[in-house]
């Protein structure tokens, strides 16, 4: 296990919308093991803060525990692998792959709910037009994993799908903490519920706006009977713009040449990823 004084000894470094929430969220629940709420993103954009900075996010684990952290943009972004390979060079790490399509969509979707853009998914997931290429490039898996590749040794990855999360979530828990080196959970003490479900329930994005200053404050409400009630007598689900199935082919074929790679990269069938199904959030 990697030993950096203050600094994390594994990462979980994307894919975005991949369920990097879910599993950071389960891992947090193990005594043994650390991982702070928020994304430092210290790899990718917020390398010129320093390591003082950073250790701050792991200040509060606790003698004995295995501290960590998901920032999921690490994986698509052209200097973290490199930047990690210099401070951490030996660091365990997760990575969690999605059907590029679903996962293009479901990050459209997610910035949007938030108010970050507003157009249609033609706009921006079209790959032929798309000046906004955050949810294109993000799903160019074999050209990522490529490059983190050169840069550590292949038994330090554990690779995994959402596929995987969804068909066997016990299981995709035990192989994280076998990776980690620590006992796995219970099958029963993991939860199957989803963690930033786009499907889910929203108050509106004006109220959302008003409130986001006393986000910290309220936190400890959460899930809380009347905090509950509250919000759920507001919310609403969203109503996102379908894609058509002509734009989903379109990035059927874009992605083509990165499944196939993505596949005899990791000696594992794909197949399904370039079927024309619905793109889910």
């Amino acid at each position: 296990m990697t030993e950096q004084p203050g600094l994390p000894q594994f990462l979980i470094i994307g894919a975005i919308k991949a369920a990097t929430t879910w599993v950071t969220w389960q891992l947090q629940r193990h005594e043994r093991i650390f991982l702070p709420g928020p994304e430092p993103h210290y790899f990718s954009r917020e390398f010129h803060r320093g390591p003082e900075w950073y250790a701050r996010f792991f200040a509060a684990a606790s003698a004995g525990q295995l501290r960590g952290e998901k920032t999921a943009d690490y994986l698509a972004d052209p200097k973290a692998a490199w930047r990690i390979a210099r401070v951490l060079p030996r660091i365990p790490l997760i990575v969690q792959l999605r059907d590029p399509v679903e996962r293009a969509y479901s990050d459209y979707c997610m910035l949007l709910r938030r108010g970050a853009i507003d157009g249609r998914p033609e706009d921006y997931l079209d790959p032929a037009t798309s000046t906004f290429r955050r949810f294109l490039e993000n799903g160019r898996y074999h050209t990522h994993l490529r490059r983190w590749f050169d840069l550590f040794e292949r038994d330090r990855f554990l690779i995994f799908t959402l596929d995987d999360v969804r068909a066997t979530p016990a299981q995709t828990i035990a192989n994280c903490c076998r990776h980690l080196g620590v006992d796995p959970p219970e099958a029963t003490a993991v939860s199957v519920a989803a963690i930033n479900d786009g499907a889910a329930a929203y108050l509106p994005l004006t109220l959302r706006r008003m409130l986001a200053p006393a986000k910290r404050i309220v936190a400890p409400l959460r899930g809380k009977p009347f905090f509950a009630a509250a919000r759920g007598a507001i919310a609403r689900p969203i109503d996102y713009p379908p894609m058509s199935p002509a734009l989903r082919q379109r990035l059927r074929d874009y992605y083509r040449p990165e499944i196939e790679g993505t596949a005899t990269l990791l000696a594992r069938n794909l197949d399904h990823w370039l079927a024309a199904e619905d793109a889910r959030v």
